[in-house]
């Protein structure tokens, strides 16, 4: 399957879902202030087919996490972890700002340092952008997570799953 069709419908799924979500934020917003519990925390890890834009190729991603809510808000702050195995192979450490502008959504933005597998020493400035779409099954969180990062070598966009443990 083309990679940008795959793209294009996973885009379509999740706004989809945001148009549902945004006809009942208001029933939601309430119930949830009465009998659901938001975790302050979470682990997280998300296994991804990385795709490398310039190279045209595929590898495979591993992206581990914590983040913390801020107080009673949507927002999060934590660190990340991506590792990026074969020919490909890097290390990414980057600091981590979330959102949940819907309960099932969350955005993340995380700026961070790159340390590519032949280059050992030398970091160069990542971005990461994700967008994780989640169900919750008590402590679990678990959906499919889309990631757009950048580093100065190439940048590559990951699909994937996500699985978090909030407490």
């Amino acid at each position: 399957m083309n990679l940008r069709l795959l793209f294009c419908l996973l885009l379509l799924s999740f706004s989809s879902q945001i148009d549902a979500q945004a006809d009942h934020t208001e029933t939601e917003d309430h119930h949830d202030h009465e009998g659901h519990h938001h975790h302050k925390n979470e682990f997280g890890i998300a296994n991804a087919l990385v795709y490398f834009v310039k190279e045209e190729t595929f590898s495979y991603g591993l992206h581990l996490h914590y983040i913390r809510t801020i107080s009673d808000s949507k927002f999060g702050l934590g660190a990340g972890f991506e590792r990026i195995f074969d020919e490909h192979g890097h290390n990414t450490f980057g600091v981590i700002g979330s959102y949940r502008p819907i309960e099932p959504l969350t955005l993340i933005l995380s700026p961070g340092l790159t340390v590519e597998d032949e280059n050992s020493g030398e970091a160069n400035f990542a971005l990461h952008v994700e967008a994780a779409y989640e169900f919750e099954f008590k402590n679990i969180h678990l959906g499919p997570v889309i990631e757009f990062a950048y580093d100065p070598e190439d940048f590559h966009i990951s699909l994937g799953i996500h699985i978090g443990y909030g407490f």
